[in-house]
């Protein structure tokens, strides 16, 4: 991986699968890949939000740490802020010359609670720093130390916004919300492409996409009643006709499975457009 988005050619009939919004379900993702029957002969690609919300991010980052050489990972934005938190902390260290030891767990620790106390003191919302207290519970539960939050955030960093591969000669792009290809296109709504990359709802069907392309996301859980994408769980499809583009939103809310009806991890298969399901 690195930080130049990438482009990978037809792969004359092996299996190119896409996951994404895994958000820590860790045992989901390996029953998938088991499902698929994943192996080197084929790739596999992350359409981001691999961590958080769910339980098992520490194993997520582990595996991140380690993906096979056929494993293409793009960012999301929950990896995008996770490395945003860890970047905080490393800033206070210095500005403050704290002089924190980045392999004690402890003095992690201090330094985390000094991050949140400074937040609580200057009066700024918890929506800044560690919203869902994954760096929290990698400090408490899982004893990591500066040096691992800072090696994961490097990681992350090198993570592509998006990943073109052609199928059957239309071109395929997985992204975590929405893929533009002109700022112009979203300036009204985005400040930046990266930003609808990311962050894009419903405007990656409205205002993107591409000229008889493919795009692959997730982002917003089609278990979300009243959404755009609200299909009950399950795949959501769009076919833009003017564009002849096909939109997937694979997004199926796997961590939400313990509360709502029909949650379940889902990913694709790019050359018959197959969908599995755990």
């Amino acid at each position: 991986m690195n930080k130049k988005n990438k482009e990978r050619g037809d792969i004359n009939g092996l299996s190119t699968y896409v996951i994404s919004d895994i958000h820590g379900c860790y045992k989901e993702f390996l029953l998938m890949l088991d499902k698929i029957g994943f192996s080197a002969a084929d790739t596999l690609i992350g359409a981001g939000d691999y961590i958080e919300r769910g339980l098992n991010s520490y194993e997520m980052l582990k595996w991140i740490e380690h993906c096979p050489d056929n494993v293409w990972l793009v960012r999301g934005n929950h990896e995008e802020e996770f490395a945003s938190y860890v970047d905080l902390m490393f800033q206070l260290d210095r500005e403050e010359e704290l002089n924190s030891d980045f392999n004690s767990n402890q003095e992690a620790i201090v330094l985390y609670e000094t991050v949140k106390y400074l937040f609580k003191k200057k009066g700024l919302s918890d929506l800044y720093f560690d919203l869902y207290g994954t760096i929290h519970k990698l400090l408490s539960d899982s004893g990591v130390n500066l040096n691992d939050l800072c090696r994961w955030a490097e990681l992350i960093r090198k993570m592509p916004y998006f990943y073109k591969t052609v199928i059957k000669d239309r071109s395929c792009i997985v992204v975590h919300a929405g893929y533009a290809e002109k700022l112009e296109d979203i300036s009204f709504a985005f400040s930046s492409l990266e930003q609808f990359y990311l962050y894009a709802r419903k405007e990656s069907c409205q205002l993107g996409g591409k000229t008889h392309g493919m795009i692959i996301a997730g982002h917003t859980p089609t278990i979300i009643k009243d959404e755009f994408f609200y299909n009950k769980g399950d795949v959501f499809r769009y076919y833009d006709k003017e564009k002849d583009c096909v939109f997937y939103n694979i997004d199926c809310g796997s961590v939400f499975r313990d509360k709502t009806t029909g949650a379940k991890l889902a990913c694709i298969r790019l050359e018959d457009e197959k969908i599995f399901y755990i």
